[in-house]
């Protein structure tokens, strides 16, 4: 059953939408159409104030956000959420940064909706990766500099026995470390070790596609070197040889 069936049927739909990066403007007109409908929505903790004061007035809120550590509602208890206020007959907003398929773990929610017997849709939403790496000048791609990309989660690092480092120290691609920042000097030596040059070029993106941005880019010893401390903005790790391409670049 399609959002469109789902209004003359007064049975309960679930909408697990992408918000994009941050900013309003950056969020796609379904996602807009979506939210500006819901009956209840249930939302992580990056979403932008500017996003949630589209929810309409009466809609229910349920705070579900995530933190190192901190989780308001565990991932079984969002499930068990999002089915029951669909079987009260809601329409109902998953609202995530980014977008829900790429580590917004939607895929988890959708499996729980399906196993319900829950009709669901799935709106995309500009992905962290594209949306911080543009808004910092690097990009993804370059036909000259690298001809593919990878998204990774930044916990990697924490098990080396988890991903082929040696394959992704080879040269000609751009590596993209979601929430990298806590872990930059894991993932760094790392790449180091098998053999990625240490003056590569890398950067810390945060708070990306935001008024509040904040950019580091330089070679990647360097900037083990100069990185923040880890704090609760949110942050991208982006490492490869297109970020020299970017204004922020500074060896």
């Amino acid at each position: 059953m399609t959002f469109e069936a789902q209004e003359h049927t007064g049975r309960g739909f679930v909408s697990i939408v992408g918000a994009g990066p941050g900013p309003v403007d950056l969020m796609t007109l379904r996602a807009f159409d979506r939210l500006q409908r819901a009956e209840v929505v249930v939302h992580d903790r990056l979403i932008a104030p500017e996003v949630l004061a589209l929810i309409p007035v009466a809609a229910q809120r349920v705070y579900v956000g995530k933190a190192l550590g901190n989780h308001a509602v565990p991932q079984g208890g969002i499930h068990d959420l999002l089915v029951q206020h669909a079987r009260l007959g809601k329409r109902v907003v998953r609202l995530k940064g980014g977008d829900p398929y790429v580590f917004g773990r939607g895929g988890e929610e959708v499996q729980a909706l399906q196993a319900a017997a829950i009709a669901f849709e799935v709106v995309p939403g500009v992905t962290a990766a594209s949306g911080c790496s543009a808004a910092a000048g690097i990009p993804l791609t370059h036909r000259d500099l690298a001809g593919s990309c990878v998204f990774l989660p930044g916990h990697l690092a924490d098990d080396e026995a988890t991903h082929d480092w040696q394959a992704l120290a080879r040269p000609g691609q751009t590596r993209v470390f979601y929430m990298g920042v806590q872990r930059l000097a894991q993932i760094a030596h790392q790449l180091i070790a098998h053999g990625l040059a240490p003056d590569t070029p890398a950067a810390i993106v945060r708070d990306g596609a935001r008024a509040t941005q904040t950019v580091i880019a330089t070679g990647l010893r360097d900037l083990v070197a100069r990185a923040p401390a880890y704090g609760p903005q949110p942050g991208l790790l982006i490492i490869g040889e297109t970020v020299q391409l970017s204004p922020h670049f500074n060896l």
